[in-house]
């Protein structure tokens, strides 16, 4: 499932979406929250700038939204249907859930918003 050329490893990983073979960021671990965004220009394997456009990972704040949408549906069904909670701590477990995953979020959608436009080449020579 998380084999090196699927979308998901790429997604998971943040790697570069064209090679696999590098990080497409300066940090890899998202819990640096001063770095948690910076990324290398170019993957230094196959030479894929990772900026497509001016303003490209505008477009990531939209995925970021299905994300958390998607995260806040599962904290209410898991606190409330499984736990039997009542809908204020519901509410609680919604947002401490959001702002848990919140670094996790600002990676996997833009590496889900790269991972759109540009696909695995196995046939990538190095730069």
């Amino acid at each position: 499932m998380l084999k090196k050329g699927s979308k998901l490893y790429s997604i998971l990983t943040g790697t570069c979406p064209k090679c696999q073979n590098e990080s497409m960021y300066l940090d890899k671990n998202p819990l640096h929250f001063n770095k948690i965004l910076k990324m290398h220009e170019n993957c230094s394997h196959c030479g894929l700038r990772y900026q497509i456009e001016p303003s490209f990972f505008y477009g990531a704040m939209y995925v970021s939204y299905g994300l958390n949408v998607a995260i806040g549906i599962a904290a209410f069904i898991i606190s409330f249907v499984f736990f039997d909670s009542n809908l204020k701590v519901a509410f609680m477990v919604i947002i401490a859930s959001l702002i848990v995953s919140f670094p996790f979020v600002l990676r996997w959608s833009r590496n889900i918003y790269i991972n759109m436009f540009v696909s695995y080449d196995p046939t990538t020579k190095l730069k």
